[in-house]
């Protein structure tokens, strides 16, 4: 029996089929399906996909959020044997239009909020040849033109449809990197990887779903398929919250309470939110009890505040590269005799890889490093829903390993902690030092809403680094204050020379810093005396 994304629906269907799907639209209204009304409504979408001309393995792309209809495509663009491109609709309409005609898209999906962004797909990527929105015939008024309707393509086609018995190695869904160094990249996952992702992520030192879990990913499904959760909530039949666009900590808030969800995920930032809320008005958390953390560094402060809270941080690592979970930090029963403060100092890392994923680290010769928790090199990682190489580039992979472009160590106990990116990592006078580790630290200063670390050219050091912050709303702190908050915390050395206020931090489509920016602006810093 081949592993397919169809028949993750078809079980889901036919053991959970009563379970909810909540979604939240655009405007806050709520939508209920079930499990077993998504597959009739695949069905349907797939004999439309069908009467579109669109041929299996051909590329079907979607703008959209987090919806019940972009849930559908899902299943109904996979299972038909084409594949799902989900693009990031953040990026620049010259990179979306880019992304398009590179993958040689021939249909576009859109929520109507995304009118906009279609248009320039239209323009740039000819192969495009049908555009549908993603809305009922009331609200197409907003969709722009010309644009079919999804609920008259859908109501106007028969649930009847077998899925196809579909190689379980070829392609069923593709994303591009977020593209924050050169173009972006395709990478292409098989209905096999995507299965077995979905497995391993359940687990119970992974993300630990189960039938008893409502699951809200605060994580776009056009961010590496919402890091599995679409395809992982119906394998184990957990009630699943979709929250459309907004995913402010309010609008978050209102959904965990109202919907009793017990597990979500996402980057740091929507937490920083959701705390903020939580404090600003004194409120607490009912139902949830377990939040996943990853896109980036869990800062230390925010690890803490959500526990204080009862509430759970799992940190994983990935990248769209391996689908993406890669390694998650869960603690062993010796582990939870340890204080608090022992805990969170490995909660703070990255985590064990997850079976059948393997993780080492190597030297600029390629040799392993020893598992000591100090020797830091490149990071490497092979396994089944690790990515050979790039769509229309080819392989990537030394020796059967995938070079991740970040620098790590692992400890004695097989936990890796990443300790920068290989493009950020500060040399100064011949020896590392972690950008991640400084921007920790300046971020538990509580003025402090934001920091970056970077190295900027230093005439007798080579490099050193620059801190750039952003005080919290009527806050504020010197940059000697902020300096001497780094005394008796890393060495010396390690210290930043200088620090730079600004009023925000540049943010990539993901939610993650954008370092090259802030490098290139702050490239002619003149160091204060002495330093």
């Amino acid at each position: 029996m081949p592993l397919s994304i169809a028949s993750l629906i078809r079980h889901a269907d036919r053991h959970h089929g009563g379970v909810q799907i909540v979604s939240r639209g655009a405007e806050g209204d709520l939508h209920t399906t079930t499990y077993r009304e998504l597959h009739r409504r695949a069905r349907r979408l797939a004999n439309a996909l069908a009467s579109l001309g669109i041929a299996p393995g051909d590329r079907v792309a979607t703008l959209a959020w987090n919806g019940y209809r972009h849930l559908e495509l899902y299943f109904a663009v996979s299972g038909f044997g084409a594949v799902l491109h989900t693009i990031n609709p953040r990026l620049h309409p010259d990179q979306i239009g880019w992304i398009a005609r590179h993958a040689q898209d021939q249909a576009l999906f859109f929520d109507p909020c995304f009118a906009a962004l279609a248009q320039s797909v239209r323009q740039a990527a000819p192969l495009v040849r049908q555009f549908v929105a993603m809305t009922d015939r009331d609200r197409m008024a907003g969709a722009g033109a010309p644009a079919l309707c999804y609920e008259d393509l859908v109501q106007a086609h028969s649930d009847e449809f077998d899925w196809p018995a579909l190689d379980e190695t070829c392609a069923s869904s593709m994303c591009y990197t977020s593209g924050t160094t050169g173009d972006p990249k395709g990478v292409l996952y098989s209905h096999r990887s995507t299965v077995l992702h979905a497995l391993g992520s359940a687990l119970p030192d992974a993300l630990n779903l189960s039938l008893r879990d409502t699951v809200l990913p605060a994580v776009p499904m056009f961010h590496v398929n919402a890091w599995g959760f679409p395809y992982s909530a119906p394998m184990v039949g957990a009630r699943l919250v979709l929250p459309g666009p907004r995913l402010d900590g309010r609008s978050l808030y209102e959904l965990f309470e109202a919907e009793a969800v017990t597990v979500s995920a996402g980057v740091p930032t929507v937490w920083q939110g959701l705390l903020a809320h939580l404090e600003a008005n004194r409120l607490e958390l009912s139902t949830l009890r377990r939040v996943i953390v990853g896109g980036a560094a869990c800062p230390p402060l925010l690890l803490q505040a959500l526990q204080e809270r009862g509430v759970q941080v799992l940190h994983e690592w990935g990248m769209t590269e391996t689908s993406p979970l890669a390694t998650v930090t869960s603690l062993r029963a010796s582990q939870l005799k340890q204080s608090p403060a022992e805990q969170r100092a490995i909660q703070c890392r990255q985590g064990r890889a997850l079976y059948p994923l393997d993780i080492k680290v190597v030297d600029e010769r390629g040799q392993e490093l020893p598992w000591d928790g100090r020797s830091s090199g490149d990071l490497m990682v092979r396994g089944p829903w690790v990515a050979s190489g790039y769509f229309q580039v080819g392989p990537t992979l030394r020796d059967g390993w995938f070079p991740t472009g970040d620098v790590a160590n692992i400890d004695p106990d097989g936990v890796m902690r990443i300790t920068d990116r290989s493009k950020d990592v500060i040399k100064s006078g011949g020896e590392w030092i972690s950008s991640i580790e400084l921007e920790n630290i300046a971020l538990s200063h509580p003025a402090v809403a934001a920091a970056a670390c970077i190295s900027v050219p230093h005439p007798r050091w080579d490099e050193r680094p620059l801190l750039v912050a952003v005080c919290k709303g009527g806050q504020s702190v010197t940059r000697d204050e902020l300096l001497g908050h780094f005394a008796g915390k890393v060495a010396r050395w390690q210290v930043p020379d200088d620090v730079v206020f600004v009023d925000a931090i540049p943010l990539g489509a993901t939610g993650k810093m954008l370092k090259g920016p802030l490098r290139e602006r702050f490239r002619d810093h003149r160091w204060p005396a002495g330093r």
